[in-house]
């Protein structure tokens, strides 16, 4: 039987897709993971491992990703057959952020020149925060984000770059800040209303401010691009020294067809930091 062209074609995509298909599980067979979640580590919890030693260590433990780096830092890590599951840099950092108009024309320029570095080094996803909410209503945050985001989204969608920002805990961490609830966060992603802007549901953080943890990835995944772990209180080890049973969330967000990183993000307290990055990668591994 004669095939039509665009027959030809779709048969073509999907071998490509069945050996791309086959290759990730074979790498994950090889790495000792089950291949369901995509694990990274955010450099920041180790600063006394050089990134060279963190990238080659994740490496072997079948890790995908070393994240919050800047631009500048992301050839290391692409020298290690990695990539940045969420790139950092965007002026202004967790405070000054995106709820404030007087900030954007920064933001702006700095996205303009960015994003396609950011694209040449294999990345997809930059970090953007709302800002501290000094008094500010969170309906005007909600409007200022959006504003901003507007004005950033063109730059997104040129590049095929998918900006996202985290939730953070205003209790303990990052008093004052504005999208500290899954709620803020999902409103302003309705108003938005773009797939090239979603949010870094962190685990941690919204443990302190909300709980229900499985619940919310259940009702808003479509909303997270990208997940953080950490432990609880102290935002240390996964392990059963804290309160949240990771097994179960991730087989939450596993179930969701989520096909994003969930990256390692607490501050080990064992002198074995490295150790803790595997036990933690193993727990999530489901």
């Amino acid at each position: 039987m004669k095939l039509s062209r665009r027959s030809a074609l779709l048969s073509t995509a999907a071998a490509a897709a069945a050996s791309l298909t086959t290759r990730i599980e074979a790498a994950d067979a090889a790495s000792g993971l089950k291949g369901r979640i995509r694990h990274s580590v955010c450099k920041w919890c180790y600063p006394k491992v050089g990134l060279d030693d963190l990238a080659k260590f994740a490496k072997e433990l079948g890790m995908s990703s070393i994240e919050l780096l800047e631009v500048k830092e992301i050839p290391t890590v692409n020298r290690h057959g990695l990539t940045c599951a969420m790139v950092s840099g965007i002026p202004g950092g967790i405070t000054q952020g995106l709820n404030r108009l007087e900030n954007h024309d920064q933001m702006v320029e700095w996205f303009a020149a960015t994003a396609p570095e950011v694209v040449k080094v294999g990345c997809e996803n930059v970090i953007c925060f709302s800002g501290n909410r000094k008094g500010q209503a969170d309906e005007e945050g909600i409007k200022n984000c959006a504003a901003g985001l507007k004005r950033l989204l063109p730059i997104a969608e040129k590049h095929r770059l998918t900006l996202v920002m985290e939730l953070l805990n205003s209790k303990v961490n990052h008093a004052d800040y504005q999208c500290d609830t899954s709620k803020w966060g999902v409103a302003l992603c309705e108003a938005v209303s773009s797939e090239r802007f979603k949010l870094l549901y962190d685990i941690y953080h919204m443990q302190i401010m909300e709980g229900d943890v499985i619940a919310t990835i259940k009702k808003h995944h479509k909303w997270f691009a990208h997940y953080h772990t950490g432990g609880v209180p102290g935002r240390n080890e996964i392990d059963d020294t804290q309160e949240l049973f990771y097994p179960a969330i991730m087989k939450a967000i596993a179930d969701t067809g989520f096909k994003g990183h969930v990256a390692q993000e607490f501050i080990p307290k064992r002198s074995d930091v490295l150790a803790s990055l595997k036990q933690g990668v193993t727990i999530c591994d489901v």
